[in-house]
């Protein structure tokens, strides 16, 4: 499994989604956002939505009907009923999973120790590769 920490501190939370998720969408994979902020996964929602002049990133709740249908699946819990290979923790909080092969923790600068921890508690698995990028002058980096 990949393990991406995306820190973000120049774009809004709900754009960082959309970029990661329009990517993943172009690779042909499906995406499960979570956060267990009902209000962040509205804003998340609509901006997928709008995701720019010709194109929107369809998506869904849950607990929707149809949901399974759905190419982005936002939830309160890891259940990905979509079928979905990535996972986008949007609300900084890490939560153990297993059965994808990406998976992103969106954080702003002030839960970083928070993600300092989740990036030890990786250390020396040989099935998780992590990475840690970062936003600098508008763009992400890479930065280990």
């Amino acid at each position: 499994m990949k393990l991406d920490f995306w820190q973000y501190t120049h774009d809004p939370l709900e754009k960082v989604v959309a970029l990661i998720a329009k990517r993943a969408l172009g690779e042909g994979e499906r995406v499960l956002v979570v956060s267990a902020d009902a209000e962040q996964r509205e804003v998340i929602a609509r901006t997928l939505w709008q995701a720019g002049p010709e194109t929107f990133l369809a998506n869904g709740e849950a607990d929707a009907p149809g949901a399974e249908l759905q190419p982005i699946l936002l939830s309160a819990d890891i259940a990905a009923s979509n079928g979905a290979s990535h996972l986008i923790l949007a609300d900084g909080t890490f939560r153990e999973s297993s059965g994808f092969a990406r998976v992103f923790l969106l954080f702003p600068p002030d839960a970083a120790p928070a993600a300092r921890l989740a990036w030890r508690a990786h250390d020396g698995r040989e099935d998780v590769t992590r990475a840690y990028f970062a936003q600098e002058d508008g763009r992400w980096v890479k930065k280990g």
